[in-house]
């Protein structure tokens, strides 16, 4: 059996340890080594790796609707916390939805007042006759 087959037998962290311990002997050696694993799909960060693990990833962090599974908490048993919890993170909805509209708000509160100082500030540069005349 050839060396690449019986690391592959191992996994993946036989073919970790080969590449570490030929950066500490030699470290082209680790380079070239590093760069198989990447070109042959066996570390699954290669052009061959599929989206399947991607995916899969992606579906221990988020539910299958497609949120975050922190939004989407699933029943503890104890339907006196369950209802606890699902107020809490109404509230905290509508609370974080509250604070964005007032950043809004915010935000154009400041430009207004950038725009107005802008605007008389060129009023005075200009003067009095910087006013558009109304041609007729």
């Amino acid at each position: 059996m050839d060396l690449v087959a019986r690391l592959d037998d191992i996994g993946k962290p036989a073919w970790i340890g080969v590449m570490v311990l030929a950066f500490i002997l030699f470290w082209p050696a680790g380079l070239a080594i590093l760069a198989y694993l990447i070109w042959s799909g066996r570390m699954a960060c290669g052009k061959r790796s599929g989206m399947g693990e991607m995916r899969s990833a992606r579906g221990r962090w988020y539910g299958p609707g497609g949120g975050p599974i922190w939004r989407r908490p699933g029943t503890s048993g104890n339907t006196a916390f369950d209802e606890y919890r699902a107020e809490t993170f109404r509230r905290l909805e509508e609370e974080q939805k509250e604070f964005m509209d007032f950043l809004d708000r915010l935000r154009q509160a400041k430009d207004k007042a950038e725009f107005d100082q802008f605007m008389s500030e060129r009023r005075r540069q200009n003067g009095p006759s910087a006013e558009p005349q109304p041609q007729g």
